[in-house]
């Protein structure tokens, strides 16, 4: 019978949350098919049935029961309190069975016990939904992203029924009391009349105040003006300069053909020959050097070195969204060309469908998951990371076997890269040491 679709989603718009090292999701219909069998069919009619997609990225949610379909926000409010108690009553019965088997002593019951504590985790109100006035719970097992699971599962819900606070009044100031006027006030004016003062011609003409002798104010005597005192020169001293100044100019007047006062020098003596000291010739020194005519050698060119030829250059298209690993950023140690969501194209085949098993890694900043769907719609997933080597060979690596949703393990390979023809990326795939496949990685969504 075909089942009405709820909701879908990305699975890598939220996040997954578990116990016992494992998310729930992985285990979902596990989960359903558990409580099934252990008789809580209203526990098991709460939670929608995931199908996921074949390239393992995005799942649809199926109503479990039949039924006239409307979500929580469309839903009256005596409906919504209704499955809001239902919901109350499960999730006790939900807890309950959940300490029971964390105090079992297999380890099987202990992990189910641990993972059907956070099953009944959902991302928000939107994901409610009413079938036959019955709640269903879609993504169930997940969280917002960034945010973790909440102590209250349905304080979502519950901050939805809380009615909205009515603005307060505001209060207006008391309005003044109405004077009340008696009988015997009514014939009294409502004003009090003014009181009357009378102005005599005594008043208009009063004799005025005597003035008050205040002290004499003594004013500071003003400073004397100092006036620079002007040197007088007496006139019987001009006479004096002239003459001073005439007998200083008069020897610098006279010729110089004046003869001289003083007395003429004395004749100096005659001088005397000396007879020079013979000098000894020096004779010469015989230097017998061999001497040779010079020759002017003409230095030898050096033939030029033939220049090599060019090297050939090769330009290939670049494949559609082909992980390109650019080479400034190889040589700088960085991986910024791997973040984002990529489609791994494996040269294998599953023996179960014959097709080769979808294989998608989400990376950021070197760290990541990988997820594998293959067989009947069978999720694995796990951890990975990578990084660069000092030859420039891009590795990523996974943490151990991906977990599956059927219980099994799938084994991840080490992934080697390095850069091609215009630095697309070849990589190769390697299971073990004899297991080595080819791999080409290509944008998620190509």
């Amino acid at each position: 019978m075909a089942k009405t679709l709820l909701r879908s989603g990305n699975l890598d718009d939220f996040q997954a949350v578990g116990g016992g090292g494992q998310a729930v999701f992985e285990s979902a219909l596990q989960i359903r098919e558990a409580l099934r069998l252990r008789k809580q069919q209203s526990i098991v009619d709460c939670l929608a049935i995931p199908q996921v997609n074949d390239g393992g990225d995005r799942v649809d949610w199926y109503s479990p029961v039949e039924g006239s379909v409307s979500s929580w926000k469309a839903a009256d409010e005596d409906a919504r309190f209704r499955a809001l108690r239902y919901l109350e009553n499960t999730l006790a019965s939900v807890e309950s069975l959940s300490k029971k088997c964390l105090q079992s002593p297999k380890t099987a019951q202990q992990l189910f016990g641990s993972l059907l504590s956070k099953a009944f985790q959902f991302p928000g109100e939107n994901f409610l939904f009413l079938v036959d006035g019955k709640p269903v719970i879609c993504f169930w097992g997940f969280v917002n992203l960034n945010e973790s699971a909440r102590d209250d599962v349905l304080e979502c819900l519950r901050e939805s029924l809380i009615p909205e606070a009515a603005p307060e009044p505001i209060n207006d100031p008391e309005p003044e009391p109405t004077p009340v006027i008696t009988f015997e006030q009514a014939d009294e004016p409502l004003i009090a009349p003014a009181t009357v003062v009378r102005i005599t011609p005594e008043d208009l003409y009063a004799p005025e105040p005597a003035p008050v002798a205040l002290p004499p104010v003594e004013e500071p005597a003003p400073a004397p003006e100092i006036v620079p005192k002007k040197r007088r020169v007496p006139l019987w001293s001009l006479p004096v300069a002239a003459v001073i100044v005439a007998a200083v100019a008069t020897p610098l007047l006279w010729p110089a053909s004046a003869p001289s006062a003083q007395p003429s020098p004395e004749p100096a003596p005659a001088p005397v020959a000396i007879a020079p000291h013979p000098v000894k010739a020096v004779e010469p020194l015989a230097m017998n050097l061999p001497l040779h005519q010079a020759e002017v050698v003409a230095a030898k060119a050096k033939e030029p070195e033939p220049a090599p030829a060019p090297a050939e250059v090769v330009i290939a298209a670049i494949p559609k969204d082909a992980m390109v690993m650019e080479a400034n950023q190889v040589k700088a140690g960085s991986t910024k060309f791997l973040n984002g969501s990529w489609r791994a194209i494996l040269d294998v085949k599953d023996p179960v469908t014959g097709k080769p098993p979808s294989l998608r890694y989400q990376i950021q900043n070197n760290k990541g998951f990988a997820r594998v769907v293959h067989g009947d719609n069978i999720v694995c997933r796990t951890e990975v990371f990578s990084g660069l080597h000092s030859n420039g060979e891009l590795m990523i690596k996974t943490r151990g076997n991906a977990r599956c949703t059927d219980g099994s393990r799938y084994p991840m390979p080490e992934i080697a890269c390095k850069a091609g023809t215009s630095d697309v990326a070849e990589c190769s795939a390697r299971y073990d040491a004899k297991t080595v496949v080819p791999l080409t990685f290509k944008k998620a969504g190509a």
